[in-house]
């Protein structure tokens, strides 16, 4: 009974101690959720104010531009969004399940965070090029480098479309892996075209949509990538906080077996006792 208390007193230690650094974790994401949040909302403003100028020459824009238009039989292009740490509860995982029901095999993949690499190199897809540990100061030159080699693949029609797969930040608790397509752009309706006035353009429409479309894909692949980078830290902060849960619980639980073993070490040690004393009377 006694080396019982003893494994039971070891496991309470061993699970505090774990409480405590799923608890510091858990200080930690939140800190870095309402930094990365605000650095999201910030460059959303940015993204916004572009894709509402695409909008603008999108508007007035010939239907035949190559811009507009997928090019059919070839393979994707698609970001594929992950985190390079673990301890974030399903992100990862999400995002998987999503590239395994979405993306096909003959589809050229960047692959971004280290474990969305780690299990892809086991599995049969055309992963084109990774990019890992980067930080708030490469991640949007990084970025921008692969979406040039996008646009020059679809402008030669190497590729029928542009594509991210990301995880959507809806709240603190509710984070969507989503498959969103950057090219072809998606013209506005006619009800909606015909309620504006005709723009005119220095130089062509088509010159102004090649400058435009870079800067738009750009900003868009940023502000997706801050807004996964966000996901990721409420996901952690949500399965550290779970986890601290669950030691809480399981350290009480073991709490009340050390005491239930400790009393009945006691009443069988009395029992012993009594029975001695009415075997010397």
């Amino acid at each position: 009974m006694a080396q019982s208390r003893q494994a039971i007193q070891a496991r309470i230690k061993s699970v505090d101690s774990t409480k405590k650094i799923t608890k510091a974790m858990q200080l930690v994401a939140s800190s870095k959720l309402t930094k990365q949040k605000l650095a999201m909302e910030e460059n959303r403003e940015y993204a916004d104010a572009l894709q509402h100028l695409l909008t603008l020459v999108l508007r007035s824009t010939d239907d035949k531009s190559i811009f507009l238009n997928e090019n059919m039989g070839k393979p994707a292009y698609v970001f594929v969004i992950t985190s390079d740490m673990g301890l974030c509860g399903g992100y990862n995982a999400n995002i998987q399940r999503t590239v395994q029901s979405e993306i096909s095999n003959e589809d050229k993949i960047i692959m971004i965070g280290s474990r969305g690499v780690n299990w892809i190199k086991s599995r049969d897809y055309n992963v084109c090029d990774q990019l890992i540990d980067m930080n708030e100061d490469d991640a949007y030159d990084k970025l921008s480098s692969k979406v040039v080699e996008a646009l020059d693949l679809f402008e030669r029609k190497e590729i029928s479309k542009i594509q991210i797969l990301y995880t959507h930040y809806k709240n603190t608790l509710t984070f969507i892996p989503t498959l969103e397509t950057l090219l072809p752009v998606k013209k506005q309706s006619e009800e909606k075209k015909e309620s504006h006035k005709e723009m005119i353009f220095e130089p062509s429409r088509e010159q102004m949509l090649s400058n435009v479309i870079p800067m738009v894909t750009k900003s868009v692949v940023y502000s997706k990538y801050l807004e996964s980078k966000t996901s990721e830290q409420a996901s952690r902060r949500m399965a550290m906080e779970s986890a601290t849960d669950n030691a809480n619980e399981l350290q009480e639980a073991l709490e009340l077996a050390f005491n239930q073993a400790r009393q009945a070490a006691i009443t069988q040690e009395i029992t012993e006792i009594v029975g001695g004393a009415n075997a010397l009377t």
